[in-house]
């Protein structure tokens, strides 16, 4: 295994526990009817916005999967949770089809 497989397994973990971690403190949040962590608003904002930079992720995963050959609903949802490591996968399996 490649120094960079272990890498972006590494960052797949990572990404994926984080963004299930940001997901749930929203959704505490939200039936907490924000008055969850009043003292960490930060905390909040960072996870919001990698929710939504995932978000996007995963939209354009969505977008461009069925021109990949893989079904769009399943590689979004994997792009959202692993974040730039899924996009970068997508785009690399068309690379190693035009190359072969």
């Amino acid at each position: 295994m490649r120094i960079g497989d272990r890498l972006s397994n590494l960052i797949k973990v990572f990404s994926s526990v984080l963004i299930s971690g940001a997901l749930g403190l929203e959704l505490w949040n939200v039936m907490a009817q924000g008055s969850l962590f009043l003292g960490w608003p930060f905390v909040f904002y960072l996870g919001r916005l990698a929710l939504i930079g995932h978000a996007i992720e995963g939209i354009i995963a969505a977008f461009y999967a069925p021109s990949k050959g893989k079904p769009s609903f399943s590689t979004a949802i994997y792009t959202f949770f692993v974040g730039t490591v899924g996009l970068v996968e997508l785009f690399q399996l068309t690379a190693q089809r035009d190359t072969h």
